[in-house]
């Protein structure tokens, strides 16, 4: 096979961004720069809380913890580019750099959706077999589930990547897209990429449908278990808490499975420019929200911090 320079007739590729219009630039910057720093503030956040919190330092806050790692790496991986590009006005990426950013944004999608399915699994064995919980998800267990999620996203990352980079594109450098993704550079490759796409689809398919098929089944024994208990009040809590989780994952998936598992030439590039920001900025931010900071635990941890630093404040003005 010939080396990924060989094939390539293109050093740079340009990205043509979300806009072209001058006018929308700055605003855009503000509410993506919005945007990232709560990302960070909320995820690494959120991490410290867990680590600084012995009373979180369980199964499912282990989960948390490496959801919102995850979170704010992949948005990381995206958004200061696209920070960068609206308020300098340029948008060339290097030939490495594109393929860097496009298998660290692939790497950590799969991760997270593994998470996502692992973080299902737990509340499963927590609702639906609690007598068991604490020998069913052992630290073992925990480490194995987060360490198979990241064996699948740097796997599945490497053959997308030698894929798709061992085409040949001399057709254009202009990547229709703010980011470099899988079906903007297909679109630029004037080599045969049916069996490129054949391998994506087969990838993803098992990214995608593996874990929501664990969500699936262990959200339907936890809601046959919710059905179960006889107070009301208990029940609706039940509810409210799997509605917040299934909301995110429904967002998630939603916009995955619309952006990779249509035909290429079905594609619009505008309209996937609208959904990829949903999972490349605006999920990394809201998840700390959805699954953490509606959590009594979580709050209760906060005020505590919070309780600290003003008797720190109060000692040290006293």
């Amino acid at each position: 096979m010939e080396s990924m320079e060989n094939r390539s007739e293109v050093n740079e590729f340009i990205l043509k961004g979300i806009t072209d219009d001058p006018e929308l630039q700055v605003p855009l910057f503000i509410m993506f720069t919005f945007i990232y720093l709560t990302t960070l503030v909320g995820n690494l956040g959120m991490v410290a809380l867990i680590s600084w919190d012995s009373h979180l330092h369980t199964p499912m806050y282990f989960f948390l913890s490496n959801l919102s790692l995850v979170d704010f790496v992949y948005s990381s991986t995206i958004a200061p580019k696209v920070m960068a590009g609206l308020l300098t006005g340029n948008k060339i990426i290097s030939y490495n750099e594109c393929a860097a950013q496009l298998f660290f944004f692939g790497d950590f999608v799969t991760v997270e959706s593994f998470l996502l399915a692992s973080m299902a699994y737990d509340r499963h064995a927590a609702v639906c077999k609690p007598l068991h919980y604490t020998t069913t998800m052992t630290s073992t267990v925990c480490a194995s589930l987060v360490s198979g999620a990241h064996i699948c996203g740097f796997l599945t990352s490497s053959i997308v990547i030698g894929n798709i980079f061992s085409l040949s594109f001399c057709r254009s450098n202009i990547v229709h897209h703010f980011f470099c993704d899988v079906p903007p550079l297909l679109v630029l490759s004037c080599s045969d990429i049916q069996s490129t796409e054949l391998i994506i689809f087969i990838l993803g398919s098992f990214n995608a449908f593996l874990p929501f098929l664990v969500i699936f089944t262990s959200y339907l024994l936890i809601f046959i278990t919710i059905l179960k208990i006889r107070s009301a009040e208990g029940r609706q809590k039940a509810f409210s808490t799997c509605a917040s989780h299934l909301t995110a994952v429904s967002i998630f998936y939603g916009t995955v499975i619309f952006m990779y598992f249509q035909p290429s030439s079905n594609h619009s590039m505008d309209s996937d420019k609208i959904v990829s920001i949903f999972y490349t900025m605006v999920i990394p931010m809201l998840n700390p929200l959805v699954y953490s900071l509606r959590n009594k635990d979580v709050k209760n941890a906060f005020r505590k911090i919070m309780r600290g630093q003003k008797l720190q404040l109060d000692h040290l003005f006293s």
